[in-house]
Order: structure tokens, then sequence, then C-alpha cells
């Protein structure tokens, strides 16, 4: 197996998240950087079978989310105010995610090594993916959109289909905003193939291990 050409994920550095609590083992949805919880009351609303784990590391953000949850009573979405990557290292054994989304995540345009795609955490992040379950990137700015296909090309070696956003889309705060000023929205579609194998498919959380 060729892994890709990218400095191994350092996981075991990583301390757990303040206030970390310990999640089920079992299929779960997630969304990184889920804002005020716009997209992750409409998604949980429309898959009532599903868990949703929705993610937020800014506190007004996650507050707001907070507020929203409660509000609607939506029963499967466990909101959660941490930084997404020790969470994850902590929390989620492999193959655990049935969808995988991360809607207009900060650009980075001062720290281009810190974008998703480009952090060796994604090689980590997809040892957690299940085998057929798809990860969904928007964002407004064409050569972010660019830059990930090239690394999905290159160095991820995963199949994608490019997706424009339809003008009357409204699944987040930013997508609204960004549509009504009239700027071109994308979305990859990114699947992760049956047998695709990483450095982490059989490293466990560290909740799970020995500490």
């Amino acid at each position: 197996m060729s892994y890709p050409n990218i400095r191994p994920f350092q996981y075991q550095y990583l301390k757990a998240p303040r206030d970390f609590q310990i999640i089920e083992h079992r299929p779960m949805c997630l969304e990184i950087g889920a804002g005020k919880g716009k997209h992750a009351c409409l998604f949980a609303a429309a898959n009532p079978d599903r868990q949703l784990i929705a993610i937020e590391r800014t506190r007004d953000k996650f507050q707001a989310m907070q507020k929203l949850h409660q509000s609607l009573a939506v029963q499967n979405i466990l909101p959660i105010h941490a930084d997404a990557i020790p969470w994850v290292v902590h929390a989620l054994y492999p193959q655990q995610i049935e969808q995988l989304l991360i809607l207009y995540p900060n650009p980075e345009p001062h720290n281009p090594t810190q974008r998703w795609l480009n952090m060796p955490f994604f090689e980590y992040l997809l040892s957690r993916v299940k085998s057929g379950a798809t990860i969904t990137l928007a964002s407004n700015i064409e050569d972010y959109i660019h830059e990930a296909e090239q690394q999905l090309k290159q160095v991820w070696h995963l199949p994608y289909q490019k997706e424009t956003i339809a003008a009357d889309s409204a699944r987040t705060h930013f997508e609204v905003k960004y549509l009504q000023r009239g700027e071109l929205c994308q979305q990859l579609i990114i699947t992760k193939p049956e047998g695709y194998q990483t450095r982490f498919d059989q490293v466990l959380p560290c909740c799970g291990q020995d500490q």
C-alpha cells in the first residue's frame, strides 16, 4: 500500500479537550465547524435516523448553536464545544463516521498549511470515515476549491465530484450571505473508496488506550 506523501500525523501528543467526555461507539455523522448550528439542525431534521455530532471551536457560535438546538428540541444532534483535531483523536474509532461535512471552513489565507486537505491530520480523519462514505467540503473561494482538488488528485488519491451550489441554498448563515452577494459557492463531494487504507486504520481513540 502506498500511503500519502505527507508526514505522518503525530496524534499521540495531543491532549484531550477540556471537559472531554467519551461518546458512544456507534455510527455517527460529523460536521466540523458547525457554527451557529443552522445546517446541523436542518440535517438532523432531514435525517431523523442518523446521529450528528456538530463540533464548533468558537464559544459564541457554539452557544448560539446550543440555544438553537434546545429551542428546536432536536434529539439527534450532539453539540460539541472543542477544537476538532484533538476531539477526533480522543473520541472517534476507525470507520465510525458515515458522513462528514466541512462547510465554509476558515480559508486560512495567511497559513495555507492549516487548510484541511493540506494537513497531515486529514489522513487521520480519513481513517475515522467509513468506506463508501462521503465528505462534503464547501467554500465560496474558488482558489480554495481548486487547491483542494489538486490535493485530492496528487496526495490523497480520492474520487470526488465538484458541484455549484444553487443560488437559493441556505444551509448555513455564511452560505446565505455569500449567495446573496452573488458569489460563486462550490462543493466537493469526496468518496472514500472500499479498500482505501491509511496509516491509522488500527489506531483506537486515545480514550480507548492506556494513557
